[in-house]
């Protein structure tokens, strides 16, 4: 029924949990599950980390290896999918989460974006969350798996 699935992860056990749903529809519809996980290395962030107090070379370091980090997520993320033999694309996206999982959705022409239900209540719901923004800014379905 989906053939492009697209799910954000951010190597937390929630997020693997929607992970997991995306990987099941996806192996059910014979569709392709489109793994995104957002890092930032803009200026912004580097201003943000060094008026937090973060030391300068740190900081510079940390800007170099957040795509090698962001991989990794992506690689422990997409293994237990994979070896299940769900077709995976990798997708390592320097911005914000929700610009990330909605750039990703509109370029692989998603047909359903999976977000975990972690955020969806209380406060967080209020102030804004990455699953909450991500369903008001969807070009397509949302499925909120229940996460938490």
């Amino acid at each position: 029924m989906f053939s492009n699935i697209v799910v954000g992860t951010d190597g937390s056990d929630t997020a693997q949990a929607a992970v997991a749903l995306a990987g099941q529809l996806a192996l059910e519809g014979g569709g392709v599950v489109h793994l995104v996980n957002a890092y930032a290395s803009s200026t912004t962030a580097v201003s943000m980390a060094l008026a937090a107090g973060a030391v300068g070379t740190a900081v510079v370091e940390t800007m170099t290896t957040a795509p090698a980090v962001s991989a990794g997520v992506l690689a422990r993320a997409a293994a237990p999918l994979e070896s299940s033999g769900v077709r995976v694309e990798r997708h390592s996206v320097d911005g914000s989460p929700c610009d990330a999982i909605i750039g990703v959705a509109e370029a692989a022409d998603g047909d359903l974006i999976v977000v975990g239900s972690r955020g969806m209540q209380g406060a967080r719901r209020v102030l804004g969350s990455t699953p909450n923004s991500v369903a008001h800014k969807a070009p397509c379905h949302v499925l909120v798996a229940k996460t938490c």
